[in-house]
């Protein structure tokens, strides 16, 4: 596998793992601040949108780089 395939097909597969870590941080989110009910449809947006960018910080380089590991380890490129 060429490095530039190797490289897509890493960033697709991070991308499948990240995205719905991070869109699910979010709904949690949403479900927490609207559970009691006591704040703001803004509050509640921001919050969401905060909490979702955040998580998506964190978790791409952290996926990305499991998803590299594993997959370098099935096609033996260095």
């Amino acid at each position: 596998m060429e490095q530039e395939k190797f490289d897509q097909e890493v960033a697709r597969r991070s991308a499948l793992i990240y995205l719905p870590i991070s869109l699910g941080a979010a709904l949690l989110f949403l479900l927490a601040a609207s559970v009691p009910g006591a704040y703001p449809l803004v509050a509640k947006v921001g919050g969401v949108v905060w909490v979702g960018l955040l998580s998506l910080i964190v978790s791409m380089p952290l996926v990305t780089a499991r998803v590299k590991k594993q997959l370098r380890a099935k096609t033996s490129i260095t």
